[in-house]
């Protein structure tokens, strides 16, 4: 079992409020830093996390953990009448609520302040289901994941995007280094938040990935579960379907 990480190692918070008050304090800053720390290519993961949505036509699509909103805006590309960008941080969500307005698509995306463990909404209510570097954030994993299972519709489709541990050499080394050394000094230099960026690198290389997250949607009931590595397995895309 993979430890919990959390952002304030001195706080008496628990994690989920650790986290809300971490992304509240870089929502500013975030989008700009997180380009420059992933070269710009979580542009293109985001881009094949909606392609595998759209290929199931959904009427209804639910982003969680959506931050500043890059995926929900994206997924403004499909055919979706209801498209939803859950948080639990208001700063993110008012960034992500300026990009909206901007783009003209207030009558298409709604941002909705709430949590992910326990959501407001009906069983069997969503036809698609994506996270996109958050899931590793949730404060109980198991608990977030059964959340999500009790929404999505039977037959829907469930999409992560989330960090993983390239495991061949030199990769594996190379990224390491750079999650441990560089990318620290790089959210400390940019950031108005020491920890935050050391945070997200720890529990990064905390969260289980590959077959070991598959085999926990597996513990919570959900089916066709894939693992897609993303260059040389620093990013994993999963897909699993609501039986």
């Amino acid at each position: 079992m993979a430890k919990t990480v959390t952002p304030y190692k001195d706080s008496k918070l628990g994690k989920k409020e650790q986290v809300t008050q971490m992304f509240d304090t870089i929502s500013g800053n975030y989008d700009g830093l997180n380009r420059v720390i992933s070269l710009g290519i979580d542009v293109k993961w985001r881009d094949k996390v909606v392609a595998l949505v759209a290929e199931k036509n959904p009427e209804t699509i639910l982003d969680i953990a959506t931050g500043t909103g890059d995926l929900v805006l994206l997924m403004a590309k499909t055919n979706a009448k209801r498209i939803i960008g859950l948080d639990i941080s208001a700063g993110m969500l008012e960034v992500g609520k300026q990009k909206i307005e901007k783009a003209h698509l207030k009558d298409r995306i709604e941002m909705v302040l709430g949590d992910s463990e326990s959501m407001p909404y009906p069983d069997n209510y969503f036809d698609a289901i994506t996270v996109s570097f958050g899931i590793r954030n949730f404060e109980t994993l198991e608990k977030g994941l059964a959340e999500i299972y009790r929404v999505l519709k039977p037959g829907g489709i469930f999409v992560i995007l989330e960090t993983s541990m390239p495991t061949k050499f030199p990769f594996k080394q190379g990224y390491t280094f750079y999650t441990k050394l560089i990318l620290p000094i790089i959210g400390r230099i940019f950031s108005k938040d020491n920890s935050a960026y050391g945070y997200l690198s720890e529990s990064a290389a905390n969260f289980p990935f590959g077959e070991n997250l598959n085999n926990i949607l597996r513990k919570i009931s959900f089916i066709e579960c894939k693992a897609m590595p993303q260059t040389f397995g620093v990013a994993t895309i999963y897909t699993a379907t609501k039986k």
